[in-house]
């Protein structure tokens, strides 16, 4: 006989499960806890929240990525090669390079003509400050993403008040599968 609830010795109806609270032992998960992880390590705490990587993630095609290394030993090639698995157009930014991951290379960045969603940056902190004036002037306002370790504080801060979204000091590729695993 099924009872209306749930009481010692009857049995539940399966509608009745279904509008039961949660046993006490189950604990809800939050999916963002391993980025937010991720966020509280970087030294950028004006990075994006957790919701707003994410939406970006969602949102993105196409990455220019400045500094993509020859190199598949490289994590400025591991990360790349990484994206473009995950189904991401990669847009390489290479002077040095004809071809990287079966794209045209492009000098520099202002040789890029067709639109990009986000500017991946893998050159040191020392070089980034151009780099990210520059991607923040694109008439398309990409995302500017300053790869783990990298960082350009007067540009980010420049960009960010200019409604640009700005990573700094955060790897691309721990913060994807943070989000999808």
């Amino acid at each position: 006989m099924f009872a209306s609830g749930p009481s010692e010795g009857n049995r539940v109806a399966p509608a009745d499960v279904a509008c039961a609270p949660p046993p006490p032992y189950a604990r809800h998960v939050d999916s963002l806890e391993p980025l937010r992880r991720l966020l509280r390590d970087s030294s950028d705490p004006e990075n994006p929240s957790p919701e707003e990587l994410s939406s970006l993630f969602e949102r993105i095609r196409r990455i220019a990525v400045v500094g993509i290394s020859r190199d598949p030993a490289k994590a400025a090639r591991r990360v790349p090669s990484y994206l473009a698995a995950k189904g991401y157009d990669i847009v390489p930014v290479n002077p040095s390079a004809g071809r990287i991951l079966g794209q045209a290379a492009f000098a520099k960045l202002s040789d890029v003509a067709d639109p990009v969603d986000m500017v991946l940056i893998f050159r040191p902190s020392d070089e980034a400050a151009p780099l990210v004036r520059e991607a923040a002037a694109r008439p398309e306002h990409p995302a500017v993403w300053l790869q783990e370790g990298i960082r350009a504080d007067e540009e980010a801060r420049q960009a960010r008040s200019a409604g640009v979204i700005v990573v700094q000091d955060l790897c691309t590729y721990k913060a994807h599968r943070a989000l999808t695993t």
